[in-house]
């Protein structure tokens, strides 16, 4: 079985590692900020010290960090996962990304003998910590096929979809519906307290029809109670809204609904709310239907 390296142990990034090692792998793990490994220590992982350390300690590594720059400095830095790293090795990075620069990162792997597998996940910290996450790949399928049983550790759903840079570009799609869906379900919960009904009434009888949704059914109760703890973060949302408008305009696409949720949601951010659920895209409706300050 092939030692796991993870570097990124943040909301997702820890309770995955966690998976890894109940799933019976070698897991050694590493985090940019110190003081986040200790419960993953308790469950027999090992602390790298950095991240060429890590690789050093690996066969796989698997990544999960906030943004491409990122990325870069953790595989390509002073002492970054690829001066650790032998030829050989695979890398799978469940970061959300630009797909331009991810291909060009697997080509500057493969110079080394590395191979590179993208994997970014959807399905939220619940997800995550359930191992139910959707995970949408790209890679060479030799490299793919090699991931899979990490994969399948961390998620229900994995799909293959072309060469690196693919699975990045299937997640920006996915954030582009998610927009859409996060800002109707927020629309239709404030238009029903305005108009007099019982919200939670509301929720419940459309999720038995055509509007039903995993966020109407998941998030609409944070929505009402304007109360949006940490599912996925809304500045990090915002963040694959950047990355899905550039795509866009790379290939001639226009988007009306995610240009819009990405003025919302920058906005929160502006006043402090970056860090709350994305659902709190409530709030701005909320806020310009007269429901709060």
């Amino acid at each position: 079985m092939d030692r796991i390296g993870f570097a990124g142990l943040g909301t997702m990034g820890a309770a995955m590692a966690a998976n890894l090692r109940r799933a019976g792998f070698e897991v050694t793990v590493w985090n940019r900020t110190p003081g986040r490994a200790a419960e993953l220590v308790a469950l027999g992982a090992t602390e790298a010290a950095t991240a060429a350390d890590l690789g050093r300690a690996s066969d796989i590594v698997v990544m999960c960090v906030s943004d491409t720059p990122d990325v870069e400095a953790v595989l390509f830095g002073s002492d970054g996962v690829s001066d650790g790293l032998a030829s050989g090795g695979l890398l799978i990075d469940c970061s959300t990304i630009s797909p331009e620069a991810t291909a060009t990162f697997a080509e500057r792997l493969a110079a080394a003998g590395i191979g590179y597998v993208d994997a970014p996940v959807s399905g939220g910290s619940e997800g995550a910590r359930n191992a139910t996450l959707t995970i949408f790949v790209g890679g060479e399928p030799a490299s793919v096929a090699r991931a899979r049983p990490v994969l399948e550790a961390l998620g229900r759903t994995i799909t293959h979809f072309g060469p690196a840079g693919s699975g990045q570009a299937v997640k920006a799609v996915n954030q582009v519906v998610i927009s859409g869906v996060y800002l109707a379900v927020a629309e239709g919960m404030v238009l029903a307290m305005r108009a007099g009904l019982d919200p939670e009434a509301v929720a419940g009888a459309l999720g038995g029809g055509v509007a039903g949704s995993w966020i109407l059914a998941n998030r609409s109760g944070r929505m009402i109670a304007n109360e949006y703890p940490l599912g996925f973060r809304t500045s990090l949302h915002l963040k694959d809204l950047a990355i899905a408008l550039d795509l866009a305009r790379s290939s001639g696409v226009t988007l009306p609904v995610a240009a819009l949720t990405a003025q919302l949601e920058a906005g929160l951010v502006a006043r402090g709310y970056g860090d709350e659920d994305m659902s709190n895209l409530a709030r701005a409706i909320r806020s310009l239907s007269g429901l709060d300050g």
